[in-house]
């Protein structure tokens, strides 16, 4: 059945604006009951100290059916590490470290994002530690997309994610020169992503 211009006008517009509805970004907030990050950091040369923040919050906008990341950040408080050991977390939350009092928060702005394969991607965004900022790579794994089973029962992201950076870059040169502590820091994140549904 041949159209009419108007109704082929019509038809497109809505297409069109269906396209659009669907390829929309969604808000996701992190979910701070289900967020681990982790650092590691060689001691001496003998073995790497692992250590975690435990204060952090964040959201992102995502399109999964385009696979965009719009926009993204996520914040950990400076003195929320945790090693394991009092005196030396009370010694990375001095300026020798984190400098927690002068810098209370560590930011992560996302910049841009690379698929690199269905369900895995970069994450480049801008990292704020020690009031600087530098650009930063992060390799990310989408795990799990799906309704939440249990609880909240929101869709939900489950997500993996990694990166290196070396601290010097940031200033943070304490005990580099002795050899004390290493410059590389290995950088893991689990974490899963509740879908924001509109009602709040």
């Amino acid at each position: 059945m041949k159209l009419s211009f108007p109704e082929a006008l019509a038809t497109s517009i809505l297409l069109a604006t269906a396209t659009s509805v669907c390829a929309e970004p969604a808000k996701f907030e992190v979910d701070e009951e289900h967020f681990s990050m982790s650092f590691e950091i060689m001691h001496i040369g003998y073995a790497p100290v692992m250590g975690m923040f435990r204060d952090i919050e964040g959201q992102f906008e995502y399109n999964e059916e385009t696979g965009e990341l719009n926009s993204g950040k996520l914040v950990f408080k400076a003195s929320s590490v945790f090693t394991n050991h009092d005196k030396r977390d009370d010694h990375l939350r001095k300026p020798d470290f984190l400098d927690a009092s002068k810098y209370p928060e560590i930011t992560f702005v996302v910049s841009d994002f690379e698929k690199t394969g269905d369900n895995t991607g970069v994450v480049t965004g801008d990292l704020t530690l020690l009031g600087q900022t530098r650009p930063v790579d992060v390799n990310v794994t989408l795990n799990k997309a799906a309704e939440y089973p249990i609880g909240h029962e929101d869709y939900t992201l489950g997500i993996s994610a990694e990166a290196v950076i070396n601290r010097s870059d940031w200033g943070m040169t304490y005990g580099l020169e002795n050899g004390l502590v290493g410059d590389e820091v290995r950088l893991r994140f689990g974490f899963e992503a509740i879908k924001d549904s509109g009602w709040f």
